[in-house]
């Protein structure tokens, strides 16, 4: 009987933790966005609508840029042992160590009308070209977020490529197929749910991006005029379509996603009950394969690169490498009166995030692959339900909910109090890798050790803290981490939910500074590089936790 009323203690817990931080700030853009005369004026109105086409179409080219560069390297990767293979799969998740956002700091020094490229081509003898200017910021944001992307839709590829069966393409050879038909033939059909995985996941992040265009003045998308409505937001109800558009838009994407990439396509055989078909190149032909790598990783980390320079340069301006060097820069950080505040701010509200991520992940992972309720399959969902839900959407949902209800104003009060506000926005958000982290260590562990100590009498409470949690040290800390490092990160939920300096996180402190003429940028970009440097970090530890485990988490 306690047992019974302790699980449904528990699912009642989860169950109102889900409906304050996901289902209220959902229902609250639905409610304030659903009406056909408002979604009708925002068609007709050519700016929004504008808006709306250029979100899809830099979603869409942003996509077509990743599976340029990834499927290239997946193939390579599944058909071929090369030299440096491992070195160059570690460093596949190296583009994601910096915010595509702050990332912009470091691309507008390379290809700014008197940044890197442009020196060089004066030094040549040539006309400096505007690269940034009309359309060329549009491609250059797609350019940045692809960079910063395409890790995402290496990962499902590989996967699929593993799962195909080595079977089918030989039979195919022995039928005298070329190597391109059987890749249209054979191939594509089989990795087709990790193309559509990895692909809706892209398209629906490069959609409802918010930093980068912020960062580079490119107003004419729909997450930067929904982040410039704020201000209306009890007047005007427009920025709420706006929002519903955006989600229904990338709800039917995630769905798409998931019900085509789970429609078939699979193999009836996995590579590994065969062995590797990798075939082993000798010679100089070894090491073609990595050089490929090494150009694509090389221009993935150029933004990285270049905020280095930046942040350690006396004076970067019309060269291709800083003229001199100094630390002054970290040091007029360090004194800014935004920058320390908001590392402490960042701190708690990544703390308090990680801590209702962990536990409201962990019951979740217990109740869905262990005790199993009548409507587990609903809790299921919920907890995977963030990641087609665009986090600006969210954060416009949560401050939205405090100034309509006076409750939650309140509760969480943005402008005076905005803690448990950003941990709860910050908690959802990565409630997807926290409970995928524990689930997958549930489903490792057996069962029968429970029983076991269950059947010896021991009681429940020391059957998790002496077997389960031990067990799952390693899950319980990945999932831990990546809530921590990505909360300390955070875009969307940061710039548009703390009112007052006082209270901003690092990204706001940022993007804040990143605005100021003169020695703005430069600071920023000192700043910009503790970050990378933490998340280098964080990352570096989740992989040498979870070694080749760790590329689930960022699967579909």
């Amino acid at each position: 009987m306690f047992i019974k009323l302790w699980r449904s203690s528990c699912a009642l817990a989860l169950a109102a933790f889900f409906a304050l931080f996901l289902l209220l700030p959902v229902g609250m853009v639905i409610a304030e966005g659903c009406s056909w005369r408002i979604i009708t004026e925002l068609w007709e109105n050519p700016v929004y609508r504008g808006g709306l086409l250029n979100s899809f179409a830099l979603a869409l080219t942003t996509t077509l840029l990743v599976f340029l560069l990834a499927l290239p390297l997946a193939i390579l990767s599944d058909s071929y042992d090369f030299k440096g293979k491992g070195l160059w799969n570690a460093m596949i998740l190296a583009p994601m160590i910096l915010p595509p956002f702050v990332g912009a700091l470091g691309f507008q020094q390379v290809f700014g009308y008197y940044g890197v490229l442009n020196t060089l081509l004066v030094d040549c003898g040539l006309e400096r070209v505007d690269f940034l200017g009309g359309s060329g910021k549009f491609y250059a944001i797609a350019f940045i977020e692809a960079l910063h992307l395409y890790p995402i839709l290496y990962l499902n590829l590989s996967a699929a490529l593993a799962n195909c069966d080595p079977a089918l393409q030989e039979a195919a050879r022995n039928l005298g197929i070329g190597k391109v038909q059987r890749f249209f033939k054979v191939t594509l059909p089989l990795i087709r749910p990790g193309i559509l995985a990895g692909g809706s996941l892209v398209l629906i992040w490069s959609f409802t991006e918010l930093g980068t265009p912020l960062m580079f003045g490119f107003t004419r998308v729909t997450p930067v005029q929904v982040f410039d409505g704020l201000s209306e937001l009890e007047s005007n109800p427009m920025p709420y379509a706006l929002v519903l558009v955006m989600m229904i838009a990338a709800s039917l994407l995630y769905l798409a996603g998931r019900v085509l990439a789970g429609g078939g396509g699979g193999s009836s055989a996995v590579k590994g009950s065969s062995g590797s078909v990798a075939r082993e190149l000798h010679g100089a032909a070894a090491w073609l394969p990595g050089i490929v790598f090494g150009i694509v990783t090389i221009l993935a980390i150029l933004p990285h690169i270049a905020l280095l320079l930046i942040a350690f340069s006396r004076d970067y301006y019309g060269t291709v490498i800083p003229g001199s060097w100094t630390l002054m820069n970290f040091e007029n950080a360090l004194s800014d009166k935004l920058v320390v505040p908001s590392i402490f701010n960042s701190l708690r509200y990544s703390l308090a995030a990680t801590l209702l991520a962990t536990v409201s992940g962990t019951l979740c992972a217990v109740l869905v692959v262990r005790w199993k309720p009548r409507g587990a399959v609903f809790f299921d969902v919920l907890s995977m339900l963030p990641l087609a839900i665009p986090g600006i959407v969210m954060a416009f949902g949560f401050l939205g909910m405090t100034v309509k209800f006076s409750w939650a104003g309140a509760l969480f009060d943005p402008v005076n109090s905005p803690l448990w506000l950003l941990a709860g926005a910050y908690a959802i958000r990565r409630l997807p890798y926290v409970m995928r982290s524990v689930a997958s260590g549930l489903e490792q562990t057996p069962v029968v050790l429970e029983e076991a100590a269950l059947s010896v009498g021991a009681p429940r409470r020391k059957v998790f803290s002496r077997i389960l949690v031990p067990l799952l040290a390693a899950n319980l800390l990945i999932g831990g981490l990546f809530a921590f490092s990505f909360s300390m990160l955070e875009v969307s939920d940061s710039l548009i939910l703390v009112q007052k300096s006082a209270f901003y996180p690092i990204t706001k402190a940022i993007f804040e500074l990143s605005q100021v003429l003169g020695a703005g940028g430069v600071t920023a970009s000192a700043f910009g590089v503790w970050t990378m440097v933490f998340m280098g970090a964080a990352l570096g530890a989740a992989s040498a936790i979870l070694g080749k485990k760790l590329g689930a988490l960022f699967r579909f």
